[in-house]
């Protein structure tokens, strides 16, 4: 089986779990009842796939994620707003990576800061708002917290599954 047709095959699964982990998210009660707190377990699949096989196919992974999980799950306003967070956070979290100046769990804290910073962006824009950005600090601990905890689970996981690179070339 060619490279082409392994990454494309391992990028189609991890797409799914991605949906899937997006799918039990929207199961959870709110832990903080405020608008775009939540844990971001989907991201997981992101972070493992931008260390474990490249950040070409974590991008499509998550661009595929967010929009079936918004046809699914959330409408069009919530896919707006996870497109705007999921693009920022992923390119900021492979810019960060390719630097090697940065744990894991760095590149996890900064992608999920950046993915509420986005969301939060096009919030301001559609209900043409400046005063939306007096929410950031409190998206800002919470896109901390849950990318502290992202990041731990995605390392403890890419030591575990290190054969799945391997596998791919």
């Amino acid at each position: 089986m060619s490279y082409r047709t392994k990454s494309l095959a391992l990028s189609a699964v991890l797409a799914a779990l991605a949906l899937i982990f997006s799918y039990v998210e929207a199961m959870i009660p709110p832990i903080i009842p405020m608008p775009g707190v939540k844990l971001g377990i989907a991201n997981l699949v992101i972070i493992v796939a931008l260390y474990s096989i490249d950040f070409k196919h974590a991008f499509s992974i998550n661009i595929v994620r967010i929009l079936v999980a918004g046809l699914l799950f959330s409408g069009l306003f919530g896919m707006l707003y996870s497109l705007a967070g999921g693009v920022l956070s992923i390119i900021v979290m492979g810019l960060l990576k390719k630097t090697d100046l940065f744990s894991i769990v760095g590149v996890s804290m900064a992608g999920g800061v950046t993915h509420n910073l986005g969301q939060l962006i096009v919030a301001a824009l559609i209900v043409e708002n400046q005063k939306m950005f007096l929410y950031f600090p409190i998206l800002l601990f919470s896109g901390l917290v849950t990318g502290i905890l992202i990041g731990i689970a995605a390392h403890l996981i890419n030591n575990n599954v290190s054969s799945l690179k391997e596998k791919v070339h």
